[in-house]
């Protein structure tokens, strides 16, 4: 409903809904006919929403166009919360409702008694004003300590006592989250932390849209869209949601993760923070490290040793791109480069964003989050390093080390020093640049591609590196000799079938 200046009174109001350039109608009906035509036009839903497009924005469609109050199922970090808010773009730009209203009254049908006095009182003459979509909106984090008066209301004694009216009077209330949320959306995250009473304090307003406050015989026939999100396995399986709520829920929805790295990558790269301000220093990130970066939250989803059940959200290649960065951005800083490019072994100096991202089952809590955090990191760069380098010749690379060459890098070697001494290695250039580094590229970038190459054969197990050598050849294993052998010594002659003596050396 655009907003009319010529309606500032009640009177003005009538005459524009008679006319029909205001619509009255309720909340659900309102998202639901904003949500046709931008079907019809075809303008985008949930901008910046990825990878629902097929699975869960499908079935929100569904829910809203049959008028439900829906709840949202996932993990963390799966975007419930910023679906929850988009809804706000199926609201009308303004509504018209009475100034200072706590519950946002509608002009032409009041349901709080100071509303309808004031109308009584001014009839046409009543002022109206006008409430912006981004107002409509009311979102409670479900904690234990939330009481029925914070989500429904309360008797407030000092407005009673100031305005020498009774405690049973309407005009004495002191109105909760849910009615505030009135001609509206009201969103309560995690559900099941809800206490039991709580949620029974939610049925009236599930099925017959009203609530009733303190036991007085006051009933507010509210009007409001409610969404909710939850984790499944609080919501379905410990019984922290009562019955009859959830039979009172129209759709339950299910969320998830990226379904793919590329879907991750275009997450990551639209939430995180790669745009470094006041450094005066270009950034950019190399398509090979931002995909090992996605590939870590991929490997942890799978991983027996942390909990799934917790999940492993989205924000943990957020946290770590942006770590990963800021490492760069260091030692860019240091070494004086006027490029900030990021390496696969800066994801290391990640750690810090990463080790808090996932909970562990036992096993892994025996080796240690970050034990585990760089088994996670070597899996993501051999799983995107086979994908790179499987179909190039690396032999020439790994013969210069299995004939005793050994390079010694760190995360703060400037990118010229670190192409000097990968000149030295035959042919390691030249397979940064088979690997997708233009030949033309400049000298961090071109650094950034030697050095995944070589964390890309140490992950794939062709070479080894350790703190005190750097790269080197992988360490032939000692033949341990066989039970037979271990009985003889070399001073201990063999019997053989031509009675002569053998021995082993």
């Amino acid at each position: 409903m655009p907003k009319s200046t010529a309606a500032a009174t009640l009177g003005e109001l009538r005459h524009a809904v008679g006319s029909g350039a205001v619509r009255r109608r309720s909340v659900h009906e309102e998202v639901r006919q904003n949500l046709i035509c931008k079907l019809q036009s075809g303008e985008p839903l949930f901008p910046g929403i990825v990878g629902y497009d097929d699975t869960v924005v499908p079935q929100l469609i569904n829910a809203l166009l049959s008028r439900h109050n829906f709840i949202l199922l996932g993990l963390r970090g799966q975007a419930k919360t910023r679906l929850l808010r988009a809804l706000v773009t199926l609201l009308d730009d303004h509504i018209p409702v009475m100034p200072g209203c706590e519950i946002n009254d509608d002009p032409l049908a009041p349901i709080c008694a100071a509303c309808r006095a004031r109308i009584a009182a001014e009839r046409d003459q009543a002022r109206v004003a006008w409430l912006p979509r981004d107002a409509r909106y009311v979102e409670k984090l479900a904690t234990p300590d939330v009481t029925i008066a914070d989500m429904v209301g309360d008797i407030d004694p000092i407005k009673a006592a100031k305005s020498g009216l009774q405690l049973s009077s309407e005009l004495t209330m002191h109105y909760g989250l849910l009615p505030r949320a009135n001609r509206g959306i009201f969103a309560i995250n995690e559900l099941p932390d809800l206490a039991g009473k709580i949620q029974v304090g939610l049925f009236n307003i599930l099925q017959e849209g009203d609530v009733q406050i303190k036991g007085y015989p006051v009933r507010l026939p509210l009007d409001v869209l409610m969404a909710f999100t939850a984790n499944p396995e609080d919501y379905t399986a410990r019984g922290k949601i009562i019955t009859p709520l959830k039979d009172r829920i129209g759709s339950e929805i299910r969320t998830h993760y990226p379904a793919g790295r590329a879907e991750g990558m275009k997450i990551t790269a639209q939430e995180a923070w790669l745009a470094r301000d006041g450094s005066g220093l270009r950034a950019e990130v190399p398509s090979f490290v931002a995909e090992v970066v996605e590939e870590i939250a991929f490997q942890a989803r799978q991983d027996r040793r942390i909990d799934r059940r917790s999940g492993v959200s989205q924000r943990l290649p957020i946290s770590a791109i942006e770590n990963v960065l800021s490492n760069a951005e260091r030692r860019a800083l240091m070494n004086r480069e006027a490029m900030v490019v990021p390496r696969v072994t800066d994801v290391y100096a990640a750690l810090p964003s990463i080790t808090g991202k996932f909970e562990l089952e036992y096993e892994g809590e025996l080796k240690g989050a970050e034990v585990i955090a760089r088994e996670l990191i070597r899996a993501a760069v051999a799983t995107v390093a086979d994908g790179y380098l499987s179909h190039l010749e690396t032999r020439q690379v790994v013969e210069w080390f299995d004939l005793g060459g050994s390079l010694q890098l760190t995360d703060s070697t400037s990118a010229d020093d670190l192409l000097g001494r990968a000149r030295e290695v035959q042919g390691l250039v030249e397979l940064a640049q088979a690997a997708g580094v233009p030949g033309e590229a400049q000298p961090p970038l071109m650094a950034a591609g030697v050095d995944f190459v070589l964390e890309g054969l140490y992950a794939l197990k062709k070479i080894s590196r350790s703190d005190e050598r750097g790269y080197h050849a992988t360490e032939t294993p000692v033949r341990r000799p066989t039970a037979r052998e271990t009985a003889f010594t070399a001073d201990t002659p063999m019997p053989t079938g031509g009675g002569k003596k053998k021995y082993y050396n």
